[in-house]
């Protein structure tokens, strides 16, 4: 018997496994953070003997290299991927025993990377379950274009291929493990559900319905915006991550607080946007501690630009610290909890902006008011309808092009209400009066605005 216990990111949008015996397991593709692959290990009972990466990852920073370190595991890393380390390089067909019973083959599976490796865990001789990285995901495959534009049609006709060589080699009960694809903008497209198998797959994906130039050019023709950040995460994987260092940050009072804005640095609120609405340091931004908080600062903020994080608690502070280091913001500055008052010096007062509905929207367009509406959904959403007369401007790209938005008061929005947050912070901190609309988009129509495509 083996088990399979997975770790959820579900800021990223990504998951981490470990796979094992009776004594020893594997972990494959593990986070930056790696005490909770050492304590689900403990709970097992099992010594990790291998750490296994598919491929050098572009939206997080691995803590393999780190986690192989402290336990003593063999470091198992695609042998054609290009890294300044040691490790034990594995190719297509290598097997290494985990346990009693236990193997795991590597099977070349190119596509979402040049060198991308997938692992087959077989016991006693037949295949048990895929971890398949960024190959073959839930209804789709990783995406082919973040290694180099030049080679993307290339990497998206051997998604294709690889897709069919772990579909003909696998039986339709083999439970498919992927890395990305549960919100990763790693995916290609992004499906329903979370888990399949080969034998699922088979019937939804177009990786495996679909003739490969039919595919490849929906695929092409379907690709999302890549965050920023991702330029960073390839070359520090690739050289070897630093140890994570978790400690807790220096506390901040007000002073500190209103010199670091002073100097230019980025100030994080971390509350609701509804507190933050309410109330929030003048010049500060909000990027919701339960939203995807490491994939949007990491996109926005300047890269290397100091951060000083604010939260009602300490644990949230704590949370957004771990989830920050797995895509290479390590430090936080400093920061500072409790009361908001408590944020600004003596003599000053907390900023605030209203929060409206569609519906207010509407009234207010309808009573003649001249407003600027400005969407900040990314084009992939806006192409599928917008309300009109509304501008257009990604909240990835806000921040550089805030000069852009025409003058008057701004009502914002999003698909629901996150990223208007986000891009009415940045506003409000700019100056700018601002109305954050906090509603799903489906609203809009329904409130009788005049929602128009492309």
């Amino acid at each position: 018997m083996f088990f399979v216990d997975t770790l959820e990111f579900e800021g990223l949008g990504n998951r981490s496994y470990l796979v094992g015996g009776a004594r020893a397991a594997v972990a494959v593709d593990p986070p930056r953070d790696v005490d909770q692959v050492i304590a689900a290990a403990a709970k097992r009972g099992v010594c990790i003997a291998y750490v296994a990466e598919t491929h050098v990852h572009n939206d997080y920073i691995t803590g393999g290299l780190e986690l192989a370190r402290i336990t003593g595991a063999s470091y198992l890393v695609p042998a054609a991927a290009h890294v300044s380390f040691a490790r034990t390089p594995v190719a297509d067909g290598d097997t290494v025993t985990v346990d009693e019973g236990l193997v795991l083959r590597a099977l070349a599976t190119p596509g979402h990377t040049p060198h991308h490796t997938s692992y087959v865990l077989e016991e006693d001789g037949r295949g048990a379950a895929a971890f398949t990285g960024g190959s073959l995901l839930i209804g789709t495959v990783g995406r082919p274009d973040l290694v180099e534009p030049r080679l993307t049609e290339e990497l998206a006709r051997a998604q294709h291929a690889s897709a069919h060589r772990l579909a003909d080699e696998l039986d339709d009960e083999v439970p498919v493990l992927p890395t990305h694809g549960f919100g990763s903008f790693c995916s290609s497209s992004q499906a329903e559900g979370d888990a399949t198998t080969i034998g699922r797959e088979r019937t939804a994906n177009d990786a495996l319905t679909l003739y490969v130039d039919t595919f490849v050019a929906e695929m092409l023709a379907g690709l999302d915006d890549v965050p920023a950040y991702y330029a960073h995460m390839g070359p520090a994987n690739a050289a070897g991550p630093a140890p994570v260092d978790l400690t807790p940050p220096g506390r901040a009072d007000a002073g500190e607080i209103a010199a670091r804005l002073a100097a230019g640095e980025w100030v994080v609120d971390l509350r609701s946007r509804t507190a933050f609405a309410e109330g929030h340091v003048a010049g500060s931004f909000n990027f919701e501690n339960d939203g995807k908080l490491a994939t949007y600062l990491a996109w926005l903020i300047p890269w290397g630009k100091p951060v000083t994080l604010l939260a009602d608690t300490p644990e949230r502070i704590a949370d957004a610290q771990r989830e920050l280091a797995r895509v290479g913001i390590d430090r936080p500055a400093a920061a500072a909890t409790g009361d908001p008052a408590a944020w600004i010096r003596e003599g000053e007062r907390l900023a605030s902006f209203p929060r409206a509905r569609f519906a207010d929207l509407a009234e207010v367009r309808g009573r003649g008011e001249e407003v600027v509406v400005l969407d900040v959904r990314r084009d992939s959403e806006r192409a599928a309808g917008h309300v009109e007369g509304a501008v257009h401007v990604p909240v990835h790209e806000l921040y550089g092009r805030l000069d852009e938005v025409p003058s008057g008061t701004v009502w914002v929005h999003c698909a629901g209400g996150m990223r208007a947050a986000i891009a009415a912070s940045l506003l409000d901190a700019a100056g700018r009066a601002v109305v954050a609309v906090d509603d799903g988009f489906d609203a809009a129509r329904e409130a009788g605005l005049t929602v128009t495509r492309p």
